[in-house]
């Protein structure tokens, strides 16, 4: 259902729409004409007085200032093919020189790239500017005199052999005749105005969108690439450090729990063996232990597969798994998290761990009363937010327990974050990408 509030104004219907673009096109166009005559001439004149009198020096600063001038009329050409293509062109940035001298400074534009396009721009924007011209100027003059030539077919002279253009096709010499003829002459060149005049002003201003702003897209493609292959590789670093990680922590885990228990394990069925023959009642008693201990290790080691791959997040998703989590907390948690459909495994997988592994500080190091954790989804991705009350000083530098959680974030595309002052509790939010 859509709302409609007072004062809001209606999208522009596609008439008024092509009225808007036909009108900015044919001032593109017609404004382009004079623009190009004169650039032609200020350049070539410049460029030429400034080549032929380099020899003696002179030349150099007449080169300079061609090429500033050229540098000013690019800037007012952007300005004018943004509507034309409706897209915003951005500026590209200049060479400048880097040292303190005057005379470097001076002649820096000479060694800009753009600041010669911009010029030689100038020069030869004549050329579709002038076909531009030439075809606005003949479809608007047609159209409109046709459409408007009953108005004035009485005041111009009709003698009875003028070779009138009907006659010529072999139309009746008579005035309706003759007024219908221009009438369709007109129909004919307004319905074909729009795109005669849309074409000319898209051939001039994508001339000048290649020679003025072509060099710079090609920079800012290059340095996306190189972004993006930056990204890339930093998120690479970051899966195989937060998987050495991860391995460093589950070997410390198996060593520090089931494998001391397995040891014992063994040492005690040992013992009850050697019981069996002297003192079977104590050899029961310590297979008993021993079950025990069996029992209290599967324990373990169903603790420490939750923690590779939990079987309730696989199985029933990210909101399940949260809500079993912070049942399992020792600290009081607020949970918020909305019904969420399935995401990506490795997106719902960091989203767990992060929860779980502030979950786990929290109850270690923060002596919080209460823990809020918030799951929110939107277009662009998925915010998960873990604020508790506690002691903070937590921190996402290497060495300390966040550290591997962010090369986790970090792995799967997204960002992790941390505010932690002393004593104002803890807020960590990791926003992962969907």
């Amino acid at each position: 259902m859509t709302t409609t509030y007072a004062g809001a104004t209606a999208a522009p219907a596609p008439a008024r729409r092509y009225l808007r673009q036909l009108g900015i096109d044919t001032q593109y166009v017609l404004l382009g004409f004079p623009l190009g005559l004169i650039t032609l001439v200020l350049f070539i004149t410049g460029f030429a007085v400034g080549i032929g009198t380099a020899i003696i020096w002179i030349g150099l600063p007449i080169l300079v200032g061609t090429l500033l001038m050229s540098r000013g009329f690019a800037v007012v050409e952007r300005a004018r093919i943004g509507p034309v293509l409706n897209r915003q062109v951005t500026h590209p940035v200049y060479r400048s020189s880097r040292t303190s001298g005057f005379w470097r400074r001076s002649v820096a534009p000479l060694a800009d790239g753009q600041a010669w396009l911009d010029m030689v721009h100038g020069i030869f924007r004549f050329i579709p500017s002038t076909l531009g011209f030439v075809f606005v100027i003949t479809w608007w003059a047609v159209a409109i005199g046709g459409l408007t030539y009953p108005l004035w077919d009485w005041s111009l002279p009709h003698p009875p052999a003028n070779n009138e253009l009907p006659e010529l096709l072999g139309f009746q010499d008579n005035a309706g005749t003759r007024i219908l003829f221009y009438l369709i002459i007109g129909a004919f060149f307004a319905a074909t105005l729009y795109p005669v005049v849309r074409a000319a002003a898209l051939l001039e201003a994508a001339f000048g969108y290649s020679l003025l702003n072509g060099v710079d897209r090609l920079r800012r493609e290059v340095a996306e690439a190189n972004e993006a292959r930056d990204v890339a590789q930093q998120q690479r670093a970051a899966a195989v450090s937060a998987e050495a990680v991860a391995l460093r922590k589950l070997e410390r885990d198996i060593h520090d729990g089931p494998q001391q228990r397995l040891v014992r394990l063994a040492m005690d069925l040992g013992r009850a063996e050697q019981q069996f023959t002297t003192d079977p009642d104590a050899a029961r008693a310590t297979v008993a232990e021993a079950l025990s201990q069996t029992r209290e290790t599967l324990d373990e080691l169903r603790a420490l597969s939750r923690g590779i791959a939990p079987p309730i997040l696989v199985d029933r998703g990210l909101r399940a798994a949260l809500t079993a989590l912070a049942g399992r907390c020792t600290v009081p948690v607020d949970l918020d998290a909305p019904p969420l459909e399935r995401l990506d495994p490795a997106i719902e997988s960091t989203a767990y761990f992060v929860v779980a592994e502030a979950l786990t500080n929290v109850a270690k190091h923060s002596h919080a009363s209460e823990v809020q954790i918030s799951v929110q989804r939107d277009a662009t991705g998925l915010l998960v937010t873990v604020a508790d009350d506690g002691v903070g000083g937590a921190s996402l530098a290497k060495g300390h327990g966040l550290a591997g959680l962010d090369d986790r974030v970090r792995a799967a595309g997204g960002v992790l974050s941390v505010i932690s002052a002393d004593g104002e509790g803890t807020r960590l939010t990791a926003a992962l990408p969907i």
